[in-house]
């Protein structure tokens, strides 16, 4: 996966670069220049439909057993960051954030059912955004060569769709059992629980109709927000379209860098499809490929922040496991009856209860009463990997 991800980028990039030289630099660097306020205005927007995502997101999780609207608004906005400026193929962004999600308090089969409710909500979402703007188009220009080809993505999409969803659902639960008890030791994973705990979550999510109908709702809404980025940004360049064709390349143009999720950014396929969608409503090349670049303004502007933000929850979380290890360690010396070296290595008990309990655990452990256990300090990392 590594490697294709690779190779499409080298592709992604030599055909950007080759639609910016054909179509003049100079030129698309003026149309830019053009766009002026309008590109500041395509950030706010951009800025405002990743919060709402957050806040569709959020909606999934039942009352008082899911995580404030923030912590959705914010971890959403790293989802974003990532998927979109890192090589994570549009989905490491996702797993991070349900990750990142458990650390604040919602349980790990809660947190994975909720984004995979999310990816779902989303995803069905954009499709139906799709066959909007495939409805208006062949409205607008009737049949053609871009008709057919986004015609062609829908068909393949929808089974692809209906295969998520089944997935999640009872078959697809049994369908990940027998795989796992296949290529794994099924008794260890029953043990572990952690599919069954998923499933269940998965099943309490997609019971409450009317949360899923809020999400799916939510995020219509949030598809149209984004067409602000291409009204505004055209109509700032001198290219006036209105909202309803601004749709028309908004969804199609989405579906594309949805089709084009091997390629880190989709570059070079945003390029390309806008400047073939663009062109059905006479606006120039050059023109769609600016409004590529104020797209891609956008991307930085929200997609930097977002991983200083990610950086800065990861650190907050660094001294946790030393703590842990550092509390463990203090608990097997004074089970042990060792007593500690210093204060940053003693006892997690109080003095007067650590005190009467020493003796009795060391004779337990074969060390005569009336003397401390002593254990070799090169032994302590194996107590503790038994212990733990």
């Amino acid at each position: 996966m590594k490697r294709l991800t690779t190779l499409a980028s080298i592709a992604g990039l030599v055909t950007a670069l080759a639609l910016f030289l054909s179509s003049g630099v100079t030129d698309v660097a003026g149309a830019l220049v053009g766009a002026g306020w309008g590109a500041l205005a395509v950030v706010v927007a951009r800025f405002v439909a990743v919060a709402w995502a957050g806040f569709g997101w959020h909606v999934v999780f039942p009352r008082g057993a899911g995580p404030t609207l923030r912590d959705c608004i914010q971890l959403r906005f790293v989802r974003e960051g990532i998927n979109t400026l890192l090589p994570v193929a549009q989905v490491g962004g996702d797993l991070i954030g349900a990750r990142l999600l458990t650390r604040r308090g919602t349980p790990g089969g809660m947190a994975g059912a909720s984004m995979f409710v999310d990816l779902m909500t989303q995803a069905l979402t954009q499709l139906l955004f799709t066959v909007a703007g495939l409805a208006l188009l062949i409205h607008f220009t009737g049949d053609g060569p871009v008709v057919r080809t986004v015609a062609g993505g829908v068909v393949v999409a929808i089974p692809a769709l209906a295969a998520f969803y089944v997935i999640q659902r009872r078959s697809g639960h049994r369908l990940i059992e027998g795989a796992l008890s296949r290529f794994a030791a099924a008794r260890e994973w029953r043990a572990l629980g952690a599919i069954d705990v998923l499933y269940d979550n998965l099943r309490r999510l997609y019971a409450n109709h009317a949360r899923v109908g809020a999400a799916i709702l939510i995020h219509l809404v949030g598809w149209i927000i984004g067409t602000l980025e291409v009204w505004v940004a055209l109509n700032a360049m001198g290219h006036p379209v209105t909202f309803v064709e601004a749709l028309v390349i908004e969804s199609l143009a989405q579906a594309v860098r949805g089709a084009a999720f091997v390629v880190p950014g989709a570059i070079g396929a945003q390029e390309g499809g806008l400047i073939a969608l663009c062109a059905l409503f006479g606006i120039p090349a050059e023109a769609a490929l600016a409004l590529s670049l104020v797209k891609r303004v956008a991307d930085l502007a929200v997609g930097l922040p977002s991983l200083a933000l990610w950086h800065g929850m990861e650190r907050g979380t660094e001294a946790a496991p030393t703590d842990a290890v550092s509390t463990g360690l203090a608990a097997i010396r004074t089970r042990l009856g060792r007593r500690p070296r210093d204060a940053a290595h003693s006892s997690p008990l109080p003095a007067p209860l650590a005190a009467p309990l020493a003796a009795p655990r060391a004779t337990a452990y074969g060390f005569p009463a009336g003397r401390p256990a002593v254990l070799a300090p090169d032994n302590e990392p194996g107590a503790f990997q038994k212990c733990a």
